[in-house]
């Protein structure tokens, strides 16, 4: 009989193996109970019971911001009814405002940038260029090259710092190539919803944000 055959399950975490009870550790083996240090028994526990509260919390977090957006999809179609537009800005961004003006809801959709390929020609074109430039081109020039195509943690290039390359007042034609390949490598994908909530005490008062971010609180 196969070891997957006798295995039972005594909880989402311990295996009862031929009468004999089992932890899985990272690898997937099997380690006998008895030999589980009690701190990584304890850290173990502690880590579970955590996610026993912040797995279902994080669900009721994303009912309420689909609840939230399908309110407003409800509000914006009672204004189109009514005037024949919606209520809403650029990009479907939107404010909403309790009519006391102290809550306040918003709605903001940013579309998400990657970039293709063609960035690594603009890259090769604008060091060409710096090296060319030698002491002709300053530090400030260097400094914001140096930060568009620094690639974070997650392995992502800095839209923004790109963006700002891109405005520069360079009449040099290797360059001019260079910024077109950084546009032409922009690809604009499936944007993201953000809510987010408001309060003050009174109009006079700045808004204060409701967080629901525990890295914001």
């Amino acid at each position: 009989m196969t070891q997957a055959a006798t295995e039972h399950a005594v909880s989402d975490h311990i295996v009862e193996l031929q009468g004999k009870q089992y932890m899985r550790d990272s690898k997937g083996s099997l380690m006998p109970i008895e030999l589980v240090k009690p701190i990584d028994k304890l850290m173990d526990e502690t880590v579970r019971k955590i996610l026993g509260y912040a797995e279902p919390l994080s669900a009721e977090i994303s009912r309420f911001k689909q609840h939230t957006l399908d309110d407003v999809a409800g509000f914006q179609a009672l204004i189109a009814q009514e005037y024949g537009t919606t209520k809403g800005g650029e990009k479907g961004n939107l404010t909403l405002l309790s009519y006391d003006g102290l809550q306040k809801v918003q709605i903001q959709i940013q579309d998400r940038v990657e970039f293709g390929p063609e960035l690594q020609a603009a890259k090769t074109i604008v060091d060409e260029c710096l090296r060319d430039w030698s002491s002709d081109s300053g530090p400030e020039i260097r400094a914001i090259v140096g930060r568009a195509f620094n690639v974070d943690k997650a392995g992502k290039i800095n839209a923004a710092e790109l963006l700002k390359l891109t405005r520069l007042d360079i009449a040099d034609e290797r360059w001019q190539q260079g910024m077109r390949a950084i546009r032409e490598a922009e690809r604009r994908i499936a944007a993201k919803e953000y809510v987010r909530f408001f309060r003050r005490a009174s109009t006079a008062d700045d808004w204060i944000a409701v967080r629901m971010d525990l890295a914001a609180l």
